[in-house]
């Protein structure tokens, strides 16, 4: 089993508490985006919205989000480990490894499954536990 990613938030306050601190870094992140495509204050004033600012947010703090990466045997050793966790797999059934992001306050696993993509699955993993579980705590 690998281990990427820095953020696994055990409690719904200490992610809240991530994505605030990732707000200023999204924000730099879009401003030297938008230089780099020669933006001028106009332009920049036009394009870059709040909207903007806030998809690049959400993000970066998904992108930062822990995943556990591992055989379809590994992952069934966590979950036998962890019996009070539901668990959502996205993927096929038939297919040899798991990517996982577990979800301690809200007693929650989410996976994908993937065959030979582990660095795909895991951004499609962080994106869809960014948008099925800490989008509504935002």
């Amino acid at each position: 089993m690998e281990t990427d990613g820095v953020v696994a938030p055990e409690t719904i306050e200490a992610a809240r508490d991530t994505y605030k601190t990732v707000g200023p870094a999204a924000q730099v992140v879009v401003r030297e985006t938008a230089s780099a495509m020669d933006f001028d204050s106009e332009e920049y004033r036009d394009r870059v919205t709040s909207d903007v600012v806030e998809t690049a947010r959400d993000a970066l703090f998904a992108s930062l989000l822990e995943v556990h990466s591992g055989s379809r045997e590994e992952f069934e050793t966590w979950c036998s480990d962890h019996p009070d966790y539901d668990r959502e797999v996205i993927g096929a059934e038939n297919v040899d490894n798991v990517v996982w992001h577990p979800i301690p306050f809200a007693e929650r696993v989410l996976a994908a499954t993937f065959q030979n993509e582990p660095v795909a699955a895991a951004g499609t993993l962080r994106r869809q536990v960014f948008g099925r579980v800490y989008r509504d705590h935002f």
